[in-house]
Order: C-alpha cells, then sequence, then structure tokens
C-alpha cells in the first residue's frame, strides 16, 4: 500500500509503510485523511498536535506537512517508530517532531502537555484477531490527565461495531462514517461557574 501526504510542503511525498500483507499497522486511507485534514484545515497551522497509537505516523506527518508547529508520535510498536524516524527523517521535518515510546493505555502520563488537535486511531484487533476496544480507555486517559486547551479538538477512528460510551468531560459535536469505520470530533466541556451576586 503506497501512502502519500495529501497537501502541505511534503505534499505527493511518499511515506514509507509495512508490506500490504502486514497487518500489524493499519494505515488510514487516503479518503478519509483528507476529510478529516478538510474538516481541522485552519487549526492545523501553528497547533500542537499529538498522534496517539501513530501506526507509521502519517496523520502527524500530514499536521507537520500543513503548518503543524510540533507534532508527538505515541506509538508502541519498535517497527512503528522506526518507520515513523524513517518518515519524519525523509521530510526533513526532525526538528518539529517528538516520538515517544509509550502504551497509550498504560503510560499517559509521559505525554502530560497541552495539545490543540489531538487525534487516536488505535488498533482494531490484536495478533490473534481479537477485537481491542481501546478507544473508551484512550478518551478517558485524555480527560484524566488535562491534555486539551478549552478549543482543543479531539479526534478518534474506531470500528463501527465498537461500542463507547459517553464520557465526562468531553462532548462529541460530530461524526463521520466511512465504510466500517467511524471518526468522531470531541471537544472539552467547559464547566462555567458564576458567582452569586
Amino acid at each position: 500500500m503506497s501512502l502519500k501526504v495529501i497537501a502541505g510542503m511534503a505534499r505527493g511525498r511518499l511515506l514509507k509503510t509495512l508490506p500490504q500483507d502486514d497487518l500489524s499497522i493499519r494505515p488510514m486511507l487516503g479518503r478519509m485523511k483528507k476529510s478529516i485534514f478538510d474538516i481541522i484545515q485552519f487549526k492545523v497551522p501553528d497547533s500542537n498536535f499529538i498522534d496517539l497509537f501513530a501506526g507509521v505516523g502519517s496523520v502527524g506527518v500530514e499536521a507537520l506537512s500543513r503548518g503543524a508547529k510540533e507534532v508527538t508520535f505515541a506509538e508502541l510498536s519498535n517497527v512503528s517508530l522506526s518507520l515513523i524516524k524513517h518518515n519524519v527523517n525523509m521530510l526533513g521535518f526532525n526538528d518539529r517532531a517528538k516520538i515517544v515510546k509509550c502504551d497509550v493505555i498504560k503510560d499517559f502520563g509521559l505525554l502530560q502537555d497541552k495539545y490543540d488537535i489531538v487525534f487516536m486511531g488505535p488498533p482494531y484487533k490484536d495478533g490473534d484477531k481479537k477485537a481491542l476496544a481501546l478507544t473508551y480507555s484512550a478518551l478517558k486517559n485524555v480527560v484524566r490527565y488535562d491534555v486539551l486547551k478549552d478549543d482543543s479538538v479531539l479526534i478518534a477512528q474506531k470500528h463501527i461495531k465498537e461500542p463507547v460510551g459517553k464520557v465526562a468531560g468531553l462532548e462529541c459535536f460530530r461524526v463521520e462514517k466511512y465504510g466500517d469505520t467511524v471518526i468522531s470530533f470531541y471537544k472539552r466541556i467547559i464547566n462555567i461557574k458564576f458567582r452569586k451576586r
């Protein structure tokens, strides 16, 4: 499968990915990525962006190409980390990329910063093809570790059959469906307290 950068300074450049028969990483389809970035296009320039479960880094690299100030790539797999480093180096984005080896569910504390855009595309299945259902836990961690600014956007990609309950502190304001994939857009719920007169 060939992965291309869609827009920005690296437009048209090919990213290194795994052979097509290796299912351990599931890169995002180009049309889905284009649709997401069309929706958030005005927030990307100068943003602090994080790509959770980053895979080969195609979403984070797209953000860098479109002018993000800094992108953090969070990934556990050594194969994925190697591919992210290769892609970032190849495109000359080293100075704006931060690559963190971590389990997004267990080690989220390593990512404590404030991000303008949070993207998460967790794997749907493990090596034995068992459903993982990581989205709800990852959403709860985003709230628990308070990484969103008041005007941040959180984007979660999941399988259509994966159940995701309501998460306290987050409001889902937009949902897009692409085949068996659902993309949900969230914002932080800001508690406004008025003083008594």
